[in-house]
């Protein structure tokens, strides 16, 4: 085993061959869209999100179905469509998978990928003078509550599935590009995917694995179209509640840090970005890199040697 429990990882890596490594996650939930079809869609870019997060590439997964008994196998076909829709984009087959009747729907998948044992990107190895990327904006949980309150607006929904069907294979891509003589371009030292815990608490996790202290610029952070209207509106979703009870005893801000934008790093990403912790020296190398894939990548923070707080949140 390569890559257990031990630091919160995104997936697990085990070793097969001094050459191979495999990849393995698991994630299905809820609905959090009306359209079967884009919830099918949105369950498998989140699945896939954990492999990327790693360095991995996609190869195969399972579907996991939780469906009523007596629910509308329209649907049911559509949630799927939208899924597969979503791995043959990966490139990723499906090989089959699992359901059960249940009174509430629920989808995913299990995904294997692999990866050169040597070329694994985890939460563990930011160092100190790192630079932090991001490759998504922040908001899609609060969104979510919205629809699910039936208050969202088209744009605000339109903003949110866009960003929650947007694979991280391009940002992947590009992250883990390869020279022949010298092993990644771009000297990054870590990689997560910001996805439920939210920005401050996966950071959380990527600066107590690296025994490193992180700040935030939060001005730099995009955020999703209406994410902040959701905020003023009171929609604030369980997670993002329990996020911050658990994590911002670790966080310092600024005082003019506004209180909306203090809420929004706690918010619980659905297929959320990157993190990535690259050397400076590469820091805008790689995010011009990205842009250029159509990945909308911004600098939004530094890496400093362990200290009090863990993490600091400034203008």
């Amino acid at each position: 085993m390569l890559v257990g429990f031990d630091h919160a990882d995104d997936a697990g890596v085990y070793l097969l061959t001094p050459e191979t490594a495999l990849v393995q996650t698991v994630d299905f939930f809820t609905p959090i869209v009306d359209d079967p079809y884009v919830f099918g869609q949105i369950a498998a870019t989140n699945a896939l999100s954990d492999v990327y997060a790693m360095g991995g590439k996609p190869l195969t997964s399972l579907a996991l179905v939780c469906f009523p008994d007596k629910g509308d196998l329209n649907i049911l076909e559509r949630i799927l469509a939208g899924g597969l829709s979503k791995m043959v984009e990966a490139g990723c087959t499906v090989v089959g998978g699992h359901s059960i009747r249940d009174e509430e729907t629920k989808f995913g998948y299990s995904v294997t990928g692999v990866i050169h044992p040597e070329r694994v990107l985890a939460n563990q190895g930011a160092q100190p003078g790192d630079r932090l990327l991001f490759t998504k904006a922040l908001g899609t949980g609060v969104i979510s509550t919205a629809i699910k309150k039936g208050v969202a607006k088209q744009a605000w929904i339109d903003a949110a599935v866009k960003s929650m069907t947007t694979l991280n294979k391009a940002a992947a891509e590009v992250i883990t590009a390869q020279t022949r003589e010298s092993g990644p371009t771009w000297s990054v030292h870590a990689l997560t995917d910001v996805t439920g815990f939210g920005l401050i608490g996966h950071a959380r996790e990527m600066a107590l694995a690296s025994n490193v202290s992180l700040v935030f610029e939060s001005a730099k952070i995009a955020v999703l179209e209406g994410a902040l209207d959701c905020i003023h509106s009171g929609h604030i979703p369980g997670g993002l509640k329990a996020n911050r009870e658990f994590a911002e005893c670790l966080v310092d801000y600024d005082p003019s840090v506004p209180e909306d934008i203090r809420t929004l790093l706690f918010d619980p990403q659905t297929a959320g970005g990157l993190l990535i912790s690259v050397a400076a020296e590469y820091a805008g190398a790689l995010t011009g890199a990205l842009q250029d894939a159509g990945v909308p990548a911004v600098e939004i923070g530094e890496v400093f040697p362990q200290r009090k707080p863990l993490i600091r949140v400034i203008p």
